[in-house]
């Protein structure tokens, strides 16, 4: 049975904060890798670029230098948090820039990421290996219905969950009626999967968004943000379901 929920006040308000209704303007990658696995990103030329592990932190960093300041890039490695960051000048003449990085848990990663004259990047790092116990532990605190909306909470301000895998799927919209929908991120955990969609009203007249709507068999639980829309506007949707990829 569906748990109907109106946007509550505390989702909506850190909604608008995170940028939930415009999507286009997300710069985070999210990204799944093994132990040696290569990882491939995109990294600002004129601004930071922070990778972060998600369940774990990086311990040490391993980069060829070229001995020209005005040509090379900097990797400095953040001791609260474990995170990297990325700094990559604008008189740098290579298309990528590559380097190693060993985690606090013991795992090598090897980062080739393509430069672009684009706003500051984060890339989110999950590794398999640390996240099934992780998403389980995550999933048990709470009953099925708190453990949903704590989900679609943690959608709406594209925060990281422990053991959730986080996935950025590059389809097309898909038109509803007058309704251009939009998958924008996926969270799979051990028994849930969260789906984070995108919606255009790109009719002429105004319509109301239901709950069912959008609700394939198997969902627990639906948010929309702004259930009204008039001709061209946008809102976001946040379905969470049973069926987690463990």
């Amino acid at each position: 049975m569906i748990v109907r929920q109106i946007v509550y006040l505390e989702i909506l308000a850190l909604s608008f904060v995170a940028g939930a209704l415009a999507p286009p303007a997300r710069a985070d990658q999210f990204r799944m890798a093994a132990d040696n696995a290569r990882i491939d990103c995109v990294a600002s030329k004129r601004e930071l670029t922070r990778i972060s592990l998600v369940g774990d932190s990086f311990a040490s960093l391993n980069k060829v230098a070229t001995g020209v300041p005005y040509n090379d890039f900097s990797v400095v490695n953040e001791p609260v948090r474990g995170d990297i960051y990325l700094s990559v000048p604008e008189t740098y003449a290579a298309k990528a820039i590559n380097f190693f990085a060993t985690s606090k848990k013991g795992y090598v990663y090897k980062f080739v990421c393509e430069v672009s004259g684009v706003e500051a990047q984060q890339v989110f790092v999950t590794n398999p290996a640390l996240t099934e116990t992780k998403a389980r532990e995550w999933e048990e605190e709470t009953s099925v219905q708190t453990t949903a909306m704590r989900l679609i909470k943690a959608m709406a301000t594209m925060a990281t969950v422990d053991g959730y895998e986080i996935r950025q799927p590059s389809s097309m919209p898909v038109a509803v009626g007058p309704l251009s929908v939009r998958l924008i991120a996926e969270y799979r955990g051990a028994a849930f999967i969260g789906k984070s969609l995108r919606i255009e009203n790109r009719g002429t007249a105004p319509v109301l968004l239901h709950e069912a709507d959008l609700a394939p068999q198997g969902t627990l639980a639906v948010t929309i943000a702004k259930p009204g829309l008039a001709p061209g506007e946008v809102t976001s949707a946040w379905l969470v379901g049973n069926g987690g990829d463990r």
